[in-house]
């Protein structure tokens, strides 16, 4: 139900044309945050008092001295020209009969501050900040006042000299007002706060978990580096900022810079682009010492440079915060091999870092946007992790309202979408791209196959067919495209430092396939919702698609005219190749091809999610195996060996001898080539979904590569499902548990599967029958 607001915007900008203004704002640089303040009487003993607030920009909110919540950049990020969010707070315990006060910190946040490529873009969606706040106050008589952001607001600079996402925030201790939160501040000095129209059409309610600090780590090294400076390891790449205890005089600066990796002893500063991802702290001079952490951006960051700490630095006086949407982790897995089990924990925090929100590519550059492709791909993966539901199904509407103001109804590339300087030459317009527009139909499927959620395939049902119809304007009677610029099989393994793009696979084929397998998916959407005319439709689409592709890059008894591991790895897991022979030999001529590379990866962002699954699938999971093990470059094993602590963007962004990679690509936290762990839960473990939402489970490890053991545990919406088997006296045995309502289907190697109902069992196999 849509609320019926009666607070108006208030914002530290002069709406009187004749009123003294400000000292002007930097046009160039991060801006300062303001304060804005007001009191209000409760004028009876309160019962209750709920807050609705949100910003053109983001806030932090105080009720007489006590801050609101435990957000971070509150309201978040969404596209605010179609949604934006609020956010619902009980401050019972904050409002008192009698006199009080409410105020706030607003900075520009991702409403008005800078982002994209190549310098990037400020006042995106306004050129001014403000705030909207509404307060109910139920007294203990029945009666009821409602109190409201509109006249009266005043406001004053603050001590936050400047903030931005990427650039970093500056405050000065000095500059802080004390009691500026509480009733009797005398606030006769500060500006009258502008009014501004604000559509409150576009409002509604929190539908996604909110930013929180949610975990804190303390340096496991201070190091002098070469240069002299003073570097601080805290063991993990990680998202968030530090928080400092410091004693010292009055104008002494601190300043903290941020790094994910060192090069010659020193952060390595280059791959943020034009990021700059510093903070810096002013002292006020209190003998008994200052706390400051920032509140207005974030890093991604392993390393931090301290400059003008005043005497000697104790690592116990320098705390990281970890923040990120404060998702429910719902998923585990481990193994014998303690590099799998660190690549799996790398996959964990490189989604902790990249989903701040919204679902980003990287965390720390001047980019971190909703990429498409990236959590395409991820999806699976995430689901298993954490509860995605709701994150994802928020980022969708978003992604829908940002398609259907297209005039092709071509979905974006990222989302929220928003002007760019690309790093890389774009057609104009949005254009649309395979691999990553798909997102609009695949994450939906997803989160059908693993929530059970029929709700998200019918609200994004209009979404997913729009994609597919403009792909099938675009591709015509041929029912083949992807000429021109794509992004493709983005970063393989050749792809030339500057040349991201630059693929083995080509962009056609790649394209059709995508096309092919989108067009499958809205098919099968179309049957659960019990779209008839429709899943006839589509599913004759996708056959068509698919005779289009073999017509066009099939050579005949199961050979690919393009010899690559993405190739083979979309024909079969896409199920282009149907027939049993022709798969056979498709996946014959794979795991050749892995084979005579090394058994090295061959793929990128897109072929990477499926190629361990099409070898397995066709009955070669030892190669399969034999890839995810290697340690040589390019593999997952090698970001191992080199110190990774979460998921490179390319195969090499540090070079084997220890440099970083020379092309702008080169973020050392980006999930898409972590999709791989999706097959470690469902391969390795042997733990997926049989049916949509885990109503029944297919247990089907298949052991390799030496392991010993390995185990793997889901919440389901029924509860919480495991797998773990072990290697013992020559046999494999393989405890299963499985929740209240589900059946599981146990398939081992050289068994007949096996129908197992609730509760826990034991089922063994022959050793000699597992995978070598």
């Amino acid at each position: 139900m849509h609320h019926h607001w009666t607070a108006r915007v208030v914002s530290p900008h002069p709406s009187d044309p004749e009123a003294v203004e400000p000292a002007p704002e930097p046009a160039d640089g991060p801006r300062p945050a303001a304060l804005l303040r007001a009191e209000f009487t409760a004028r009876a003993a309160v019962r209750s008092a709920r807050l609705l607030v949100t910003a053109l920009g983001v806030y932090e909110l105080e009720i007489n001295g006590g801050v609101v919540g435990d957000h971070v950049l509150a309201p978040g990020w969404t596209s605010y020209r179609h949604r934006h969010r609020y956010q619902s707070f009980d401050v019972t315990d904050l409002v008192r009969e009698g006199r009080n006060a409410w105020a706030a910190h607003l900075a520009d946040g991702w409403y008005r501050g800078l982002l994209g490529f190549n310098g990037g873009t400020r006042d995106i969606y306004g050129p001014h900040t403000g705030l909207l706040a509404e307060l109910r106050i139920e007294y203990a008589d029945g009666s009821a006042d409602t109190v409201a952001t509109g006249e009266g607001w005043r406001w004053s600079p603050g001590p936050v000299l400047s903030a931005g996402l990427y650039e970093g925030e500056e405050y000065d201790a000095r500059r802080e007002r004390a009691g500026f939160s509480e009733a009797g501040f005398d606030d006769s000095a500060w500006r009258p706060a502008a009014v501004l129209d604000f559509d409150t059409g576009v409002l509604f309610p929190a539908d996604s978990p909110p930013v929180r600090r949610i975990e804190h780590l303390a340096p496991v090294a201070v190091t002098t580096s070469p240069t002299g400076r003073t570097i601080l390891d805290f063991g993990q790449n990680l998202v968030g900022r530090l928080r400092i205890r410091v004693r010292g005089e009055a104008g002494r600066a601190v300043t903290l810079r941020h790094a994910e990796v060192l090069q010659d002893g020193d952060l390595c500063t280059r791959p943020l682009r034009h990021a700059t991802a510093t903070d810096r702290y002013v002292l006020r001079g209190d003998p008994a010492g200052e706390e400051w952490e920032p509140r207005f951006t974030f890093h991604g960051f392993r390393y931090a440079d301290v400059e003008g700490w005043p005497g000697p630095l104790d690592p116990a006086d320098v705390t990281a915060v970890v923040v990120h949407s404060d998702l429910r982790r719902t998923g585990w897995f481990s193994c014998s091999d303690t590099s799998l089990n660190r690549l799996h924990e790398n996959v964990v925090w490189g989604m902790r870092g990249n989903f701040v929100d919204v679902p980003t590519d990287c965390p720390q550059r001047d980019e971190r946007l909703g990429w498409t492709g990236d959590v395409q791909v991820f999806a699976p993966t995430a689901a298993f992790l954490y509860d995605v539901r709701d994150f994802l199904r928020s980022w969708l509407r978003d992604l829908a309202a940002d398609q259907e103001t297209d005039e092709r109804r071509v979905p974006p590339v990222f989302s929220p979408d928003i002007p760019v300087i690309t790093p890389v030459p774009l057609p104009p317009g949005n254009p649309p791209m395979a691999g990553w527009c798909d997102a609009a139909v695949i994450v939906p499927w997803v989160l059908y196959e693993r929530y059970g959620d029929t709700g998200v395939l019918r609200a994004q049902y209009p979404s997913m067919r729009a994609w597919v119809d403009a792909v099938d304007r675009i591709a015509g009677p041929e029912r083949t495209w992807g000429e021109g610029f794509q992004f493709g099989d983005w970063l393989d393994p050749s792809a030339p430092a500057d040349d991201p793009g630059r693929a083995m696979t080509s962009s056609v084929l790649v394209a059709t396939a995508y096309f092919a397998h989108s067009a499958r998916l809205l098919a099968r959407t179309a049957e659960v919702l019990g779209e008839a005319g429709d899943a006839a439709r589509y599913h004759a689409l996708a056959d068509a698609v698919r005779d289009a592709f073999l017509a066009r890059f099939h050579a005949g008894g199961g050979r690919l005219t393009e010899q690559t591991q993405t190739a083979y790895a979309l024909a079969l897991a896409f199920r282009l190749l149907e027939g049993a022979t022709e798969r056979a030999e498709a996946g014959r001529r794979l795991a050749g091809l892995v084979a005579g590379g090394g058994h090295r990866i061959g793929t990128g962002f897109l072929g990477t999610p499926l190629v361990c699954d099409a070898l397995t699938d066709t009955g070669h999971v030892g190669t399969a195996y034999r890839l995810l093990t290697q340690r040589v470059c390019p593999s997952w094993l090698h970001q191992v060996d080199m110190g990774a602590t979460t998921v490179w963007e390319r195969w090499d962004s540090m070079l084997p001898d220890g440099s970083v990679n020379p092309g702008e690509m080169t973020s050392f936290n980006h999930y898409a080539l972590g999709a791989v762990a999706d097959w470690m839960h469902r391969t390795v473990a042997g733990l997926a979904p049989a049916e949509p939402g885990y109503r029944r489970l297919s247990v089907r490890p298949r052991p390799g590569a030496g392991l010993t053991w390995a185990r793997a545990e889901h919440d389901t919406p029924y509860g919480r499902a495991g797998t773990a088997w072990r290697v013992e006296d020559g046999e494999l045995l393989v405890d299963v548990v499985v929740p209240p309502h589900v059946t599981a289907t146990v398939d081992l190697p050289g068994a007949e599967p096996r129908q197992a109902g609730p509760g826990r069992h034991t089922f063994r196999a022959p050793l000699a029958a597992t995978t070598p």
